[in-house]
């Protein structure tokens, strides 16, 4: 059988033999997930979009805090649910003066004292300190969400699979704790 070509166009026909058929919507990418943001090994963007409909896990990251050692548990973590659906972003962050490397020295740290596999971004701002560099967008977002800003490095927001649904966790908070690993696997069993 013979079938003609079927040509997409922006307003979602699909026009083939003189016929029009509505494509199914594509879900919208949730309005805290669209940002782009560098990663940390190359500088190349990532549109956070392609995260869409995974459980996300925000961590603003430290090379040089009592906390750093969650490096560890949170490629743990990683490692174990990342192919049900969740993804953890590292932020390196040196709003409380534990991240003073550049990019380069910090991607060198993550890979070489943790094996750190998730993604890790450029170095960022967390916090809105007056006079300071203006806070990742996304930040900005998740403490206006979570009404809670970072307190300390290795704070971690937790995102639903709808993109909307934010918790706001305390950096001592460890990623293994038995009260976290199940709040991720709730998150995880929810449709997307």
């Amino acid at each position: 059988m013979k079938t003609s070509p079927c040509w997409v166009i922006r307003l979602g026909f699909c026009l083939g033999l003189g016929l029009a058929t509505a494509l199914p919507a594509a879900a919208a990418c949730p309005p805290l997930l669209q940002h782009q943001m560098l990663r940390l090994q190359d500088e190349k963007p990532v549109d956070l979009c392609g995260y869409e409909g995974r459980v996300v896990l925000v961590v603003n990251t430290a090379s040089q805090c009592g906390f750093t050692p969650q490096y560890k548990s949170l490629e743990t973590l990683y490692s174990r649910f990342s192919a049900r659906g969740l993804v953890v972003l590292g932020f390196p962050a040196n709003d409380f003066n534990q991240e003073q490397g550049s990019n380069e020295a910090i991607a060198d740290f993550c890979e070489n004292q943790f094996a750190v596999r998730f993604p890790m971004f450029v170095k960022t701002t967390v916090l809105n300190k007056p006079g300071g560099p203006a806070v990742n967008p996304l930040y900005a977002e998740l403490a206006r969400s979570t009404g809670q800003a970072p307190k300390w490095n290795f704070h971690k927001y937790l995102i639903g699979r709808d993109g909307r649904s934010v918790q706001s966790v305390p950096s001592a908070t460890d990623p293994l704790s038995p009260a976290f690993v199940a709040e991720v696997e709730k998150l995880l069993a929810q449709p997307r």
